[in-house]
């Protein structure tokens, strides 16, 4: 938590020394529904394709070739209030998904409803998860090991951009994690992340909240704090006698009760750029979980990331192609607390150092490399791997 912490400190310190009016950031789907309102219809991609080579002293390792991502935007604006925006996702080729597909009413800036399947906003990554947005071949372990990058799910609510506060919100109703449809998918090296339903025939037993707060007043600061509450669902729900208490228990066992929350913050100034985030979730019912499925769910799951970059280009006439380079430092652990006696996974304990260049060729173009090392916890000697790719988003 030190570097995060320190992360702060200095963008705090560097704010007093810079501040000046700023505008609030958007995600790919706001920047798509703030384009000029003769537009009906708006086309746009972004997608990645990766190499990863694991380093060994002595062991040969076959490397890694992906397209990981390819997506496909498509927005469409019915008039200047009401608007249509979806992501179409392939992902390693072989698999197809909705992404997004939500309607907005816009009454104005400050006021939106929204509907359908939506991003869950925790975090950076999870909203920000174009190629060009982050630093890395790879995503932050953080915002896929906790935060189920891309976390989507069907739901209800309002978001909105308070000028005058310098606040942007997002507030919503959504169906939770499925934590058990008759297999447990709860748990293990992913969190909650196989119990993502996204969209794809999804069923509800309790509603959930999700709901984020940015702060923008400061040029090129921006804090966000998130929070996520619910219980996970369970198909044990389901035409179950209300008054059977039997029943009723061994249901309640198929489902957890979470409290995620978020703190992330990103700074520039120059050709510097500072970012971190920490992310808590906090978990109930783990230990009568557990004993139904025979998983090991941890009943906390933290994590964080202290991150710097530099354009090495900012103060010569190529600034406008940045090389940047970057050094991350993270840590998570899936098992940070248990429950009934359950021995913590070492394996689940991870600290992770990635550094490398970013070349971005172009606006929405940019080539990837870098090293990321990763221990877990008891182990002294560090992985490696080295990793490459390429990035676009238009």
């Amino acid at each position: 938590m030190k570097p995060f912490s320190l992360i702060i400190i200095l963008i705090l310190f560097f704010k007093l020394l810079n501040a000046q009016e700023t505008l609030a950031p958007q995600s790919i789907s706001e920047s798509f529904m703030n384009r000029p309102s003769d537009k009906k219809l708006m086309l746009g991609l972004y997608g990645h394709v990766d190499y990863t080579q694991p380093l060994n002293d002595s062991l040969r390792k076959n490397g890694k070739l992906d397209v990981t991502r390819l997506v496909l935007l498509m927005n469409y604006k019915f008039s200047d209030k009401l608007e249509f925006f979806s992501e179409v996702e392939f992902e390693h080729v072989k698999e197809l998904w909705v992404e997004q597909a939500f309607m907005q009413y816009r009454f104005n800036d400050a006021f939106m409803l929204r509907g359908g399947l939506m991003i869950i906003p925790m975090g950076i990554v999870n909203e920000y998860h174009e190629p060009t947005t982050y630093n890395g071949v790879k995503r932050p372990s953080i915002d896929t090991r906790i935060v189920p990058t891309t976390w989507r799910e069907i739901g209800v609510g309002a978001a909105g951009n308070l000028s005058a506060a310098s606040l942007k919100y997002q507030l919503y109703i959504v169906n939770g994690f499925n934590g058990y449809d008759g297999t447990a998918r709860l748990g293990g090296p992913n969190g909650f992340r196989s119990g993502r339903q996204r969209g794809a025939e999804s069923y509800i037993s309790s509603p959930n909240l999700s709901a984020k707060l940015d702060f923008y007043g400061i040029s090129g600061l921006n804090v966000g704090l998130a929070g996520y509450f619910g219980n996970t669902q369970s198909t044990l729900y389901n035409n179950l006698p209300k008054e059977n208490e039997s029943l009723q228990a061994r249901a309640d066992s198929s489902v957890v009760n979470m409290m995620m929350l978020g703190l992330d913050a990103r700074y520039s100034i120059g050709g510097l750029e500072l970012r971190g985030q920490y992310i808590l979730n906090s978990v109930s019912n783990s230990a009568a979980y557990n004993g139904f499925t025979g998983k090991d769910l941890g009943s906390r799951l933290n994590g964080w990331y202290a991150e710097a970059a530099y354009n090495l280009l900012h103060k010569t006439s190529h600034s406008a192609t940045p090389l940047i380079l970057f050094a991350r430092l993270e840590k998570y652990n899936l098992h940070a607390a248990t429950e009934n006696g359950m021995v913590k996974n070492k394996a689940y304990n991870m600290t992770e150092i990635t550094t490398g260049l970013g070349f971005k060729i172009s606006e929405g173009a940019v080539i990837k490399t870098d090293i990321q090392l990763t221990r877990q916890e008891g182990v002294k000697k560090f992985g490696s791997s080295f990793n490459a790719g390429i990035g676009v988003n238009f």
